[in-house]
């Protein structure tokens, strides 16, 4: 294949990629999106593979790598389960950063290049920029991991002087940055690259680290958008005009989905960054500890929730965490045909950082086929509680936490919530009264017209089904 028909290749492929993300932006049109961007990738994959820079001899090596790459995504796309999609995204976020770390010391090793002058320069700061942004995203992808599959806590760990630290990190990068850049043969300049990248390993830690729990939504965002300049780097270190191009529409798409989620929970990107989201407004608690009485809680059975939805003629379920966990998105599907066939108007509300990654409970409701048309973002339905009869939370906490608007002293002040306290009565499900993965107490649980469905979702609301049919 001819460079002219390589490029023509790479330029159909970033349009197609250009769709894909553009068919993303809305549930109906999202199949759709998905399948130009797998197009668009084996598009590019087949004009890499067979384009002038690969000689015969790498064609069989890659070939059986894309065989290997292609098995293990493939197995692992059938052995997941949805509610470890997070988790299983921050590992490939760490893969691509990985990646650009060992296209970075191979760029730099690489004797066929006999670049000078100017050139020289250049080349070398795409190399120690891509494996400072990879090796960044790497560590924190990993650590990230860690927090979704409860592997790490989700409480946030506060250094003393942790600002200092990440300055001084940043500080030593730039020295090690000149030192990389004034060496004069690859032995010596070995030392500092290899320094910088253990640096960068060391600040990709203490970064996520640093991030509670309740903003993991937008950590895998920034993640994602961290992965995407990474691969722009890579492309850079390649002379790759289709990778470039890629990793600026991950980088940049990443970068303004975490700036919605930010502005969602009224928080700003470098506050996120900077971490402690949790900390304050007194103790938090740990991960699935008891929090104090703060009054008395009204407990609901199965059979009585169901007389209440029977009843209602508006009804919002706004889903969580815990809904994914049970995968009780199905039984939920069919409660809301039970109660739409008998003229319910049900519909669900869903906040921005539901979930463990953004736009979690939208795929799981896809999943089960829930019809898009009844389900809103937060801002389009928080006005229509205080004329809904009944509010169904299932397995949130944070999300509906009252404390965002009433309490300026509560570690979420100023977050915008769903306000189901609003509607003549809420349940919310739970399995007990463990706080929220943000680890802070929730006082809807106590309010007057609430009342609490203890247990696991699926089997309560396959309880609620039963009773709602019979």
């Amino acid at each position: 294949m001819s460079q002219s028909l390589v490029t023509v290749a790479y330029i159909g492929a970033a349009i197609l990629f250009i769709l894909s993300l553009g068919g993303l932006s809305h549930p109906e049109s999202s199949r759709r999106g998905n399948l130009l961007g797998m197009v668009g990738m084996a598009l590019a994959v087949l004009a890499t593979v067979f384009g002038p820079r690969v000689g015969s001899a790498g064609i069989a090596w890659i070939v059986g790598a894309l065989v290997v790459g292609g098995s293990i995504g493939l197995y692992a796309a059938k052995v997941v389960k949805m509610t470890q999609m997070p988790e299983l995204i921050a590992l490939m976020h760490s893969l691509v950063g990985l990646a650009a770390c060992i296209v970075g010391f191979a760029s730099y090793v690489d004797t066929s290049l006999q670049l000078q002058g100017t050139e020289k320069t250049i080349h070398e700061v795409e190399i120690y920029i891509g494996i400072l942004i990879g090796a960044i995203t790497f560590s924190g992808s990993l650590i990230a991991f860690g927090k979704l599959n409860g592997k790490i806590g989700g409480k946030p760990l506060l250094l003393p002087a942790r600002h200092w630290l990440n300055l001084v990190a940043l500080l030593l990068v730039i020295w090690f940055g000149k030192q990389f850049l004034v060496a004069h043969d690859v032995q010596a300049g070995m030392l500092p690259l290899i320094v910088m990248a253990a640096i960068a390993l060391l600040l990709g830690v203490h970064m996520v680290m640093a991030i509670g729990g309740a903003d993991m939504p937008v950590v895998v965002s920034m993640l994602n958008s961290y992965s995407g300049w990474a691969a722009a780097a890579t492309g850079f270190m390649l002379g790759n005009d289709l990778l470039i191009v890629t990793g600026a529409l991950v980088g940049s798409s990443g970068a303004i989905l975490s700036y919605i989620m930010c502005n969602a929970m009224n928080r700003n990107f470098i506050s996120v960054i900077a971490g402690g989201f949790g900390s304050g407004g007194g103790k938090p608690a740990k991960k699935g500890e008891v929090a104090e009485p703060q009054g008395e809680v009204v407990p609901v059975s199965s059979a009585e929730t169901a007389e209440l939805l029977r009843d209602a003629k508006s009804v919002i379920i706004v889903p969580g965490y815990g809904m994914a966990v049970a995968q009780a998105q199905h039984t939920v599907y069919e409660i809301t045909q039970t109660l739409r066939e008998r003229g319910v108007n049900v519909r669900f509300g869903i906040h921005p950082v539901a979930g463990r990654m953004p736009g979690h409970m939208n795929v799981l409701l896809a999943e089960a086929k829930v019809p898009y048309d009844i389900v809103m973002e937060m801002d389009e339905i928080n006005e229509d509680f205080p004329d809904t009869d009944v509010a169904m939370v299932i397995g949130a906490n944070d999300i509906v936490n009252p404390s965002a608007l009433d309490d300026p002293s509560s570690p979420i002040a100023g977050m915008p919530v769903l306000q189901v306290w609003k509607a003549k009565t809420s349940i919310v499900m739970k399995r007990s009264m463990a706080s929220g993965y943000a680890g802070v107490d929730n006082p809807l649980f106590y309010k007057d017209n609430n009342r609490m469905l203890f247990g696991d979702a699926k089997k309560m609301l396959d309880e609620v089904l039963v009773a709602l049919k019979s």
